[in-house]
């Protein structure tokens, strides 16, 4: 091929954001994916993007980019590049009005969404930085639908976050004739809806992106890229390439070399296996954020509930009457705090015993909990029913001591820890580890109690009890090449490497270690995606007028 200009590798959010927006500034573009089909982690996402100051705050609701840039330094520990985030936040505005603009996507806020860090200065505690789009009906892609991916980890895909008790304050989720209206026209809604929309303005300017085609090495010309050479021996020439291939938690060496700790269960599709990450290394890119993660609690799951044999740990850890403890039977966090930062509890050292010291870590709770709440994001469909019990596979006992026996926790270490947390739980307090401080805490908890500590502290009642294993996981990793404030890839003396850029979970993410709100994943992936098709296409030269 060498009627290309730009080459996009991948097709997650920030693939197709960089494919379209090139393409918008007259360039010729092809996408290539690796897998069979379309999406990458994105379309198994919940969908939402995290943008700063963006031109749909709900009314009442205002944003700044000072408190923007106050909240990014606040929780930098010095892993953010001022630049980065000036360049992050300035440019979320931009990229959503184009898309809105120029293409079938667009975003309405999730107006009650605290940021993660809600206690932090910048904060908005109230929500209103995150947004998602309408549910998209597939049937518009035509034979393409069926090309694209499915999540495991969110079966009910005509449902969005906006309709869940995360979305608002009393949660109205979709009626029965409006889910019935959108399976009509094969309507999806959250990271689904998202790239269903961004494929339909690939189409829409006559890029279809080939699948099955997995880069393996950057063709050089120079100092200058010049095309790409696909594992079935093929290329592609091209003198601007964009990595959006995904990040490289499959890949068991690189996690080992790199991150932070250790990192087991991956929830990210599988064909993220630092491809990109590989490539760019072999001509000399610099790399940066490389220890850290998308970290997320997990546990495994019968493959017949999820075909990955895995689910994401985010609801029933942050509901009152349960908790979280190690082998020594000691809580050893916040157990409502947001995913990613938890994540962090698991990589602590017992430096006495030379281990990890909350790995093994198990969820207790109560069969009362188990019928109250719903698990496992509604793939256990008899919980959230009164008289329910967990599944055989789930470990049991009528007792603390013959539970803590049974699954291997210190029997008196578990003891002594649940009375001490139900007597504060009572009392809907937790001295130890402050759990229902943080707005966003509360705001992960029993809607019921929305506001009030309550939503998230109570105590552990009478058994039979239960324990689930609850492993070190990720959405994805953050490292990869460093780049510049235009996506561009810099060599390791700081020098642009001219025409490869790199976005999304390939990228030296810009956020370092932080997860600022929900969609802080996807909407920095999309902004720096926004950006290198934008550089790109301008460097082809062919937009006119």
């Amino acid at each position: 091929m060498s009627d290309i200009d730009v080459i996009v590798l991948g097709s997650g959010a920030a693939a197709l954001t960089a494919a379209v927006t090139a393409h918008e500034y007259g360039a010729r573009v092809a996408v290539f994916e690796k897998s069979d089909k379309i999406g990458g982690t994105s379309a198994w996402s919940g969908g939402q993007i995290w943008i700063p100051n963006h031109p749909h705050m709900a009314k009442g609701r205002t944003d700044s980019r000072e408190e923007a840039l106050t909240y990014l330094s606040a929780l930098s520990h010095g892993m953010i590049d001022p630049a980065m985030a000036e360049t992050f936040v300035d440019t979320g505005t931009d990229m959503i009005r184009f898309l809105e603009a120029r293409t079938p996507v667009h975003f309405y806020s999730i107006p009650d969404f605290p940021d993660y860090h809600s206690e932090f200065p910048g904060a908005k505690r109230t929500g209103g930085r995150t947004l998602e789009c309408p549910p998209f009906p597939y049937q518009e892609l035509g034979d393409w639908s069926d090309w694209m991916e499915a999540s495991p980890y969110y079966p009910d895909y005509t449902m969005t976050v906006g309709e869940t008790t995360l979305g608002q304050p009393v949660p109205q989720p979709a009626s029965p004739e409006v889910k019935a209206q959108r399976r009509a026209v094969d309507a999806r809604g959250m990271g689904a809806a998202l790239v269903g929309r961004l494929m339909k303005a690939c189409l829409d300017r006559g890029i279809e992106p080939q699948t099955g085609k997995r880069a393996m090495e950057l063709i050089m010309d120079g100092a200058a890229v010049a095309g790409v050479r696909f594992e079935d021996g093929s290329t592609a020439h091209a003198p601007n390439v964009v990595i959006a291939t995904g990040g490289f938690e499959w890949n068991k060496d690189l996690v080992r070399a790199f991150t932070r700790g250790p990192m087991t269960h991956p929830v990210s599709v599988p064909t993220n296996s630092g491809d990109g990450l590989k490539m760019a290394m072999r001509v000399g890119a610099m790399l940066g954020n490389m220890r850290e993660a998308w970290w997320m609690p997990v546990i495994e799951v019968p493959t017949d509930l999820n075909s990955m044999g895995r689910q994401l740990f985010t609801y029933e850890r942050t509901m009152p009457g349960g908790l979280m403890v190690n082998r020594k039977g000691k809580r050893f966090t916040n157990e409502a705090s947001n995913y990613n930062a938890f994540g962090a509890a698991f990589h602590e050292q017992d430096v006495s015993a030379f281990t990890y010291a909350n790995l093994p870590c198990w969820f207790i709770f109560n069969a009362a909990f188990y019928g109250h709440y719903p698990f496992l994001v509604g793939g256990l469909t008899d919980s959230f029913e009164a008289g329910a019990t967990p599944p055989q596979w789930v470990p049991g006992a009528p007792t603390l001591r013959a539970l803590a026996e049974r699954v291997g926790i210190d029997p008196e270490g578990l003891e002594k820890t649940v009375a001490r947390f139900n007597q504060h739980a009572e009392q809907a307090n937790d001295p130890d580890f402050q759990r229902g401080e943080a707005n966003n805490d509360l705001w992960w908890g029993d809607p019921r109690w929305r506001g009030d500590k309550r939503a998230t502290l109570g105590p552990l009642g009478d058994g039979p009890y239960y324990a689930i294993e609850v492993k070190s996981g990720a959405l994805g990793t953050k490292g990869g090449p460093l780049t510049d404030t235009r996506s561009r890839v810099l060599n390791v003396d700081g020098v642009v490497i001219e025409g490869l850029y790199c976005a999304g979970n390939a990228m030296a993410s810009p956020m370092g270690m932080t997860y600022g709100g929900a969609g802080g994943t996807l909407g920095p992936a999309m902004v720096f995606g926004y950006l290198a098709g934008k550089d790109a296409g301008e460097r082809s030269g062919r937009m006119t007028g």
